[in-house]
């Protein structure tokens, strides 16, 4: 999530497209209310609109997302896919993931979505695919071992995409909020390298939300 409403782009702009969003129900609402009141980081509603079209439009039954957080982006993608669609989540934290699950209940997806508890790192070896999309949203650090991982794991033509890829602007700029977060910005200048330069990637980056790399697997 952006840490604010212009994060990459001028406030009009930003608050003018955020005022043609239609209505989130009340789920979702509760969800973002809840990821702001317990400073949990999770999809921005632009982005999670564009994973939900996406899903639709390449009519994904299968996706993968890195970082369950509290189940926005696993409940987006569940919902799009359909009631045959499947979502594998994963995520270290058990906390966040019985609020999560919480959530999956309540918006009624719980047969559709399978959580992994544990490190993506580890956990990305063991799965076995064709997925048809992947959502990468987790530790910034890792972003480019988590693609390296997931490509094979990707059917040709399926998708990635990867939230939080400008990092508040201070990818582009390389002017840092604070000390802190040196290392995840150069891991993200790194990571975005990778992903526009990868022979079995064609993809761009998009200015929404935090920034959005959107590939499909050649």
């Amino acid at each position: 999530m952006k840490s604010n409403i212009d994060a990459i782009i001028h406030l009009e702009q930003a608050t003018y497209l955020d005022s043609l969003l239609p209505p989130r129900d009340d789920i979702s609402r509760e969800m973002e209310a809840y990821s702001d009141q317990h400073r949990i980081p999770s999809s921005d509603p632009e982005v999670a609109r564009f994973l939900e079209v996406t899903a639709r439009a390449m009519s994904a039954g299968r996706a993968l997302e890195i970082g369950t957080a509290i189940g926005y982006g696993a409940i987006t993608l569940a919902r799009a896919m359909g009631a045959e669609g499947k979502v594998v989540t994963i995520d270290p934290s058990e906390e966040r993931i019985g609020v999560a699950r919480d959530f999956i209940r309540r918006a009624g997806v719980e047969s559709q979505i399978e959580i992994v508890r544990g490190k993506a790192l580890d956990v990305l070896p063991q799965l076995k695919g064709p997925f048809d999309l992947a959502y990468i949203d987790a530790l910034k650090e890792e972003y480019t071992s988590y693609l390296k991982l997931l490509l094979p794991l990707i059917r040709r033509g399926g998708v990635i995409i990867a939230d939080n890829v400008m990092w508040k602007g201070q990818v582009a700029t390389g002017r840092l909020l604070s000390s802190d977060q040196k290392e995840s910005t150069a891991a993200l200048t790194e990571f975005n390298r990778f992903f526009m330069s990868h022979n079995e990637i064609h993809g761009l980056i998009l200015p929404l939300g935090d920034g959005l790399a959107y590939g499909i697997k050649l």
